[in-house]
């Protein structure tokens, strides 16, 4: 039992072209090969006897495909000798015999390079991909590496500043919400690198910290591709830091409306808030503002901001990837 798992594992393997087959392994499917050609030939000469080298093109591609080009040149050259020696009616070697056989092997030929050729493309194709695949292993554990001291970096800031600030609650309890918000977006960004989220606990992870009667969010459950979702994080992230700095979350009455909807396969948001500070002169675009207009460019998608005296009004629209 064991030998014949062995064969069968040997013959798969090499059919796939993962490894050559052994020599005499070889040979004796080629020699199969050549046989049950032989016996369809014996078949066919019942109907036409003077089919005499086609039934034996199928061999030598399969030896080919299976040993290599050389058992297959050593097939085509077994095939044309039966053909042109061994008959099955009374016909005799002539002439058109003998241009069959060289059309014969000019057939055999380019099917062997034809064969040998996409074998070898075959095999750098699979090499990429096998490196490639190690890359991207290896990005991984970097990436997970990276996360994990960007962590230890934020817990370590955090806790420092909770050593400075103890003595003053009200400046470490406005603080304190801020670094949540970033690790709770970190981690976010982590889980969903490999499969997605749904839109609203991606934006009340970024907005929760400053309070949930601040913000409102109206929409219909929306699942999100892994890449989409980590390119609206980051705006939703860049737009609720803004936010906090001098839009509606700056003030005590500043509110926050997100609301957002699908039609065909395109997603439209908008991001408005109400009730902030009046907003001043903007100055120069910064990392913030070309972050909003680029990120979702790989999703034929746009992001346009408006700064009103109402406060900042904010509209987003995408397309959605169907995988």
């Amino acid at each position: 039992m064991w030998p014949m798992k062995r064969l069968i594992d040997e013959f798969r393997r090499g059919w796939q072209g993962l490894s050559r087959p052994s020599p005499l392994f070889s040979i004796g499917f080629a020699a199969s090969c050549l046989a049950a050609s032989t016996a369809a030939r014996w078949l066919l000469a019942m109907i036409r006897p003077d089919v005499f080298f086609t039934p034996y093109i199928p061999a030598v591609f399969f030896a080919t495909a299976f040993g290599g080009p050389r058992i297959g040149m050593v097939t085509a050259l077994a095939g044309g000798a039966l053909g042109a020696s061994v008959n099955f009616s009374d016909a005799r070697t002539d002439f058109a015999r003998l241009a069959l056989l060289v059309i014969y092997l000019i057939v055999c030929s380019l099917t062997i390079w034809g064969i040998a050729h996409y074998r070898s493309i075959a095999t750098n194709q699979r090499d990429i991909a096998k490196r490639l695949t190690q890359e991207e292993g290896y990005r991984k554990l970097v990436v997970q590496e990276f996360q994990h001291r960007l962590k230890n970096k934020l817990s370590t800031i955090h806790a420092v500043l909770h050593l400075v600030l103890q003595d003053q609650p009200h400046i470490w309890a406005s603080i304190d919400q801020r670094i949540r918000a970033l690790s709770a977006t970190d981690d976010l960004i982590a889980r969903i690198d490999g499969s997605g989220c749904d839109i609203k606990d991606l934006l009340i992870s970024e907005l929760e910290p400053y309070g949930h009667v601040r913000f409102t969010l109206n929409g219909s459950p929306l699942f999100l591709p892994a890449k989409l979702a980590v390119s609206l994080a980051l705006m939703f992230h860049e737009l609720a830091t803004n936010a906090a700095k001098y839009g509606a979350f700056s003030s005590a009455q500043g509110l926050l409306q997100v609301t957002w909807s699908v039609v065909d396969d395109r997603l439209h948001i908008t991001w408005d808030e109400t009730e902030g500070p009046a907003v001043g002169a903007i100055g120069e675009p910064g990392f913030g503002t070309r972050l909003l207009k680029s990120a979702l460019t790989p999703f034929d998608g746009k992001a346009e901001v408006a700064y009103l005296k109402t406060g900042v009004h904010c509209t987003i629209q995408c397309r959605i990837p169907r995988d």
